[in-house]
């Protein structure tokens, strides 16, 4: 005989809030430098490179640790791996905030992305353990793709705000509340789970999968900005050798890093693909828009992530009515393939902006961000609903990681795309450094005379919005491949049939999993 699984009660939704704590902040972390820069270089006086570093590390250790973190909170608990995370990234937090030199900064956010990679799988793996009615666990992995999405825009909002009235180190400080108050509820309000027979950790993974990542993402993130450099190029070459010999070690080795057997879920390949294509088209927007309100507008960095906030409103509306449709019996296919459509057709609102289309620019933004959060909360319940129960650490790493890879790809393919069209149709007679970026071409034109630096200025920012044309209508193009990827894809595909008897062992696990037998 079998039994519903576990509706969870008012202790797990409380849990749920207390996670969503360190996922904001996480998330917020990847942009919450962007208006302490000035006051950085005024304090530390970093060199060009370390500068680039203290931004760029902190995502670089996140991703290619994103893998091991997971599969080491299947080993040690999930909850031990996110209490442990949390005093690393507060900890490194208050380093960060008052870092006397460069190479301090730098490595302090080398530790928080420790932090962040132990703190997002499992986070999302709880959710998994702590959710095991489908109905329940769809509107909390929604409430979770929301509170992703949000925290990337509030970051550089918050970051403006307390730098204009504390000093740089304030938006590291403001991780350490919320951090106490994780490792303080955390203890008494979440489940610990992990994989009962882990088998022995693979050790030469965790390099195998590092080197994999981070050449790859490196040469990604650095191609929008340099081009198709033969270092870059090598770069991701490299990483992607290291990904055949890490892919080769999962299939051969006793107990791997991350199991081959994941894939042969029902859903859950198709679902990590279409998560790295929601990423790609995510991250290959923002690329654009925050250029556009800066440079295009002439907005100042705060009016523009202010501006950049609204579009969050369709965002928090979008993932309850895509969990609401399925639930009420629509076809999860159809409606992922719908979040694409959506998602396409606010790239198609790029791609009729001019050089002075606000609102039609926030409304594009609007639209794909919530198409996009329609798809990830979807296919990210379908995966961890494909993955067995011991495996939602590394299942939800493989998700992390896919998105990393996306975002990176999306502003990388996307990038060039928009790179190339500008430096096609400014105009050749135009300085070196005007022809490269508009910011290069803005800085030139306040340096002519009169009417000619009027000219080069306005040719810049017509040249840079027919870039973004350019690129909105070949992200149009991916997403639209995608919605018809997954309306072939995830058709028939449900949620488990088998969840009813996984919801009977989970019941059998109560007392583990909820104390208060709620």
């Amino acid at each position: 005989m079998t039994t519903n699984p576990t509706r969870a009660g008012r202790r797990e939704w409380t849990a749920l809030g207390v996670l969503m704590l360190p996922l904001l902040l996480v998330s917020m972390d990847v942009s919450v430098l962007y208006f302490a820069v000035p006051q950085i270089s005024a304090d530390l006086e970093p060199t060009g490179t370390q500068q680039l570093w203290i931004f760029d590390i902190y995502g670089f250790v996140l991703a290619g640790l994103l893998m091991t973190m997971g599969a080491l909170g299947d080993r040690i608990g999930r909850r031990r791996l996110l209490l442990i995370g949390a005093a690393a990234f507060g900890a490194a937090s208050l380093l960060a905030a008052y870092a006397h030199s460069a190479e301090t900064l730098i490595a302090a956010r080398a530790l928080l992305g420790i932090g962040g990679a132990t703190l997002m799988p499992s986070t999302m793996a709880l959710v998994r353990t702590m959710f095991t009615d489908p109905v329940q666990r769809a509107k909390a992995i929604g409430l979770w793709s929301g509170v992703m999405t949000a925290g990337v825009a509030l970051g550089s909002v918050m970051s403006g705000v307390l730098v204009e009235h504390f000093w740089w180190g304030s938006v590291f400080l403001v991780n350490l509340p919320a951090m106490a108050l994780l490792l303080l509820l955390g203890p008494l309000l979440l489940p610990e789970s992990r994989n009962p027979a882990p088998g022995r950790f693979d050790l030469l993974g965790i390099p195998l999968s590092m080197a994999a990542v981070l050449p790859v993402v490196y040469g990604l993130k650095e191609l929008p900005s340099e081009g198709w450099n033969v270092r870059y190029v090598v770069s991701i070459t490299v990483g992607l050798l290291f990904a055949a010999l890490f892919v080769h070690r999962q299939r051969t080795v006793a107990s791997p890093m991350i199991s081959p057997a994941l894939f042969r879920g029902h859903g859950f390949t198709p679902a990590v693909v279409l998560n790295t294509v929601s990423a790609f088209g995510m991250m290959g927007s923002a690329y654009f828009t925050t250029q556009y309100l800066q440079s295009v507008l002439g907005k100042s960095a705060l009016e523009a992530a202010l501006w950049s906030l609204l579009p969050s409103v369709l965002i928090g509306a979008a993932a309850p009515v895509a969990a609401q449709l399925v639930q009420r019996g629509a076809e999860r296919a159809y409606v992922v393939t719908g979040g694409f459509v959506t998602a396409a057709a606010g790239y198609g609102l790029l791609a009729l902006a001019g050089t002075d289309s606000l609102w039609l620019v926030l409304s594009g933004c609007g639209v794909l961000a919530a198409g996009i959060v329609v798809v990830m909360s979807l296919v990210t319940d379908l995966a961890l609903s494909s993955a067995p129960v011991e495996k939602a650490g590394s299942a939800s790493s493989l998700l992390e990681t896919g998105t990393e890879f996306g975002g990176a790809m999306g502003m990388a393919a996307l990038g060039s795309i928009g790179t190339a069209v500008y430096r096609h149709e400014i105009p050749a007679s135009a300085p070196a450094p005007a022809q490269e970026t508009l910011g290069g071409a803005l800085a030139v034109a306040t340096e002519l005379p009169g009417r000619a630096g009027d000219a080069l200025a306005t040719a810049a920012r017509e040249a840079f919005t027919s870039g973004m044309q350019g690129a909105a209508i070949a992200g149009a193009v991916v997403l639209a491949a995608a919605a018809g990827l997954a309306a072939k894809g995830l058709r028939g595909i449900r949620v488990r049939k088998e969840e009813k008897e996984e919801g009977e062992q989970n019941a059998g696990q109560a007392d583990q999993l909820s104390p208060s037998g709620v």
